[in-house]
């Protein structure tokens, strides 16, 4: 006679986002360390082995973590889920955002340390308003991807979707996809390729916010059936 598992604790679930997060923040800025000392003239080539290395690497971390927690790792993520009729309340979300926004700095401090590059505050403005409005886009298309894969039966896919996708938006955006608040909050913390400075993280926490909202509006109008979340 089987039974079935119970769910994971909410302290299992906040570490899976605090390692997860870490992970990508540390995958992203430590193949952006590595691109500019292994191609220090070819900005284009630097760029392709960033994504490269952030799409598979994002790709992997959700297929592992996504049984415990859904492998958000990316508040707005969070915040659409429970908008979109995930079961919870809000300590579960705040637990999730400050698992996420903790472990991106902490993966931010070791992708430095890996690569013997001091922690300092990034000097990378990246607030223009049409890296902005990029943002707004990449945002939108990753939560219309999860969510699209989610409400049709096919969570499965949403790992290497997701990986596929990002991949793709670090070149079809002028920012080159950020498309996440915790991850831009550690980015924050290495002043290397990866870096974006302090005064544009407001900007670009908001702009990635609205491109949540438009996903979420997207996914109600084309997606309207059952209620289906990344957590399933």
């Amino acid at each position: 006679m089987s039974t079935t598992p119970a769910p994971p604790s909410l302290w299992r679930k906040m570490l899976a986002e605090t390692v997860g997060t870490g992970l990508l923040v540390a995958i992203v800025v430590g193949s952006g360390i590595a691109a500019q000392r292994l191609s220090p003239s070819d900005t284009g080539l630097q760029l392709l082995e960033n994504a490269l290395a952030t799409a598979m690497g994002l790709a992997v971390l959700i297929v592992v973590l996504q049984p415990v927690s859904g492998a958000h790792l990316n508040p707005v993520v969070t915040i659409a889920d429970r908008a979109l009729g995930a079961p919870g309340n809000s300590k579960q979300v705040l637990g999730y955002v400050v698992a996420q926004c903790s472990g991106a700095v902490g993966g931010a401090v070791l992708a430095n340390a890996m690569f013997s590059t001091p922690t300092t505050l990034s000097t990378t403005d990246r607030a223009t308003p049409g890296h902005l409005l990029a943002e707004v886009v990449a945002t939108a298309g990753l939560v219309l991807v999860i969510f699209a894969l989610a409400r049709t039966r096919r969570s499965h896919l949403v790992g290497p979707a997701v990986g596929a996708y990002i991949g793709a938006a670090c070149w079809f955006t002028s920012s080159t996809s950020f498309a996440n608040p915790a991850v831009t909050l550690g980015r924050v913390f290495t002043d290397t390729f990866a870096g974006i400075a302090p005064t544009s993280v407001g900007p670009y926490a908001l702009a990635q916010l609205a491109g949540a909202g438009a996903g979420v509006g997207l996914v109600l109008m084309l997606f309207p059936g059952a209620r289906k979340t990344v957590r399933s």
